[in-house]
């Protein structure tokens, strides 16, 4: 695999099949909630490796975060191009201005 997009076109492909056949399908029929709770799971085991686990640990849980996350995208239609181009808006000032002039998210 060699960028995210192409993880997300898996996760896309894996959540039209059967809930008895795929996990990405079951969490995805589960709705974005327990997609989020399964991604906040995922992001305390990666805090948690980052801060006592080993190099293979650290590697393990990001693999994991990574795909949770990108399922929670799915859930709420959101794309990996989407958040990229947010990302390339914020590149155009320090991270420092960008975090001062930040609009509080409705």
């Amino acid at each position: 695999m060699k960028s995210l997009e192409e993880l997300e076109t898996i996760i896309a492909c894996r959540g039209q099949v059967s809930v008895d056949q795929s996990w990405t399908a079951r969490l995805l029929a589960d709705g974005r909630e327990t997609c989020a709770r399964k991604f906040g799971e995922e992001a305390i085991e990666t805090v948690i490796a980052g801060t006592s686990g080993s190099k293979a640990e650290i590697i393990h849980e990001t693999a994991d975060l990574l795909y949770h996350l990108l399922v929670l995208l799915k859930a709420n239609d959101v794309t990996v191009k989407q958040v990229m181009s947010e990302l390339e808006q914020r590149r155009k000032q320090s991270g420092l201005a960008e975090k001062f002039n930040r609009k509080p998210v409705p």
